[in-house]
């Protein structure tokens, strides 16, 4: 990959956000023509182990975005580990799908210059609503606007579908695979050999999508993890998807059929389309921009894949409490959360019960 690398301060000399709140108003200032920035609040947004998100209000005089602003500062945790994407990635990423459509944070300024606060950071759009699974799979008074909105997550990702490599300004994304879904058995398989633990319903699931994966897709961006709790909504309707960390070039129909996975369903099981709505609703937001058709069998198969894939993280997750290496109860529950995958797996497959 053709990355550029920073040198950061050791975590013992990195400054924090709240520090560095100074420098980030002078850089606004250069950046956006402003005569004055005011950040009159950063708070710390909850979650995120390896990237911190602080919400800014900010009051600029003069210049581009002159006025108030909400705002999210993105950045690296000063003790974060290597991730999957640098910010000036994940910035690109976003760029690219705001641009072709995409309900995503508006991104605005990407700061690669360390002397500002220690470490790379983005400025995006803050959205307004409401994340969480749980509430939106259980909340009535979205009764009436759950149609809309799985058209508006059918469109949103349909339109993101449409990036397609070689792109200039994601030339940093590995080479996409010939065969995407052969790929990801390959890598699954490959983890559960180096366990000592069997999985037997982990590895049957593996040879069922060998033997029945379906022709591989022109290859196209992904997101990877599209699916309830990781799109904000406000007031019924969606305000943008988020956590573009592990984007990438693959099989559109990947994104699908972790969405409407059982696993990411919460608390509304019956609900296809992520917990929050019908499939229907979402293929026709889908279809509204794509001509991709996926039938049933093909949704089931990437469904499958899903629950794999779950289960793999689930185990890895697993594996970091286990090992000591987190005391993380979070991980710790994550990992008993496989009898459910298995379970889930043997049915999609046709395993008699």
């Amino acid at each position: 990959m053709n990355v550029a690398t920073l040198s950061y301060p050791t975590e013992a000399t990195l400054p924090t956000i709240s520090q560095a709140l100074p420098l980030i108003a002078d850089y606004l200032n250069t950046q956006t023509g402003a005569q004055g920035t005011h950040i009159s609040k950063a708070t710390r947004l909850s979650g995120g182990a390896i990237q911190e998100n602080w919400l800014l209000q900010v009051h600029q005089q003069g210049g581009t975005m002159d006025g108030d602003n909400r705002w999210v500062l993105r950045t690296d945790a000063p003790s974060g580990v290597a991730a999957s994407m640098t910010r000036a990635q994940e910035f690109a990423v976003l760029r690219c799908a705001f641009d072709a459509g995409a309900k995503v944070p508006e991104p605005l300024l990407l700061c690669s210059d360390p002397d500002v606060a220690g470490r790379e950071f983005f400025i995006m759009q803050a959205l307004d609503g409401t994340a969480s699974g749980p509430q939106l799979t259980r909340d009535t008074s979205l009764d009436p606007q759950r149609a809309a909105l799985c058209h508006e997550l059918g469109v949103s990702l349909a339109n993101l579908h449409r990036i397609a490599p070689p792109h200039p300004q994601l030339g940093f994304l590995p080479e996409p695979a010939a065969d995407h879904a052969q790929a990801c058995i390959s890598t699954y398989r490959n983890y559960l050999d180096t366990l000592n633990d069997g999985f037997p319903v982990l590895e049957w699931g593996l040879r069922w999508c060998e033997l029945n994966r379906p022709q591989p897709m022109v290859p196209c961006l992904i997101h990877r993890d599209y699916r309830t709790g990781n799109y904000m909504v406000a007031d019924g309707q969606l305000s943008g998807i988020l956590d573009w960390e592990f984007a990438g070039w693959g099989d559109p129909r990947e994104d699908i059929g972790w969405l409407t996975a059982r696993c990411w369903r919460f608390a509304g099981p019956d609900r296809e389309a992520g917990g929050v709505g019908a499939l229907d609703d979402f293929l026709s937001g889908y279809n509204s921009v794509s001509d991709l058709q996926i039938d049933r069998p093909t949704l089931t198969y990437w469904q499958v894949m899903a629950h794999l894939r779950w289960a793999i993280i689930a185990l890895q997750q697993a594996e970091r409490y286990l090992s000591g290496g987190e005391d993380s109860l979070e991980l710790g529950l994550t990992g008993r959360m496989l009898p459910e995958l298995e379970q889930e797996i043997l049915l999609l497959t046709g395993v008699p019960l």
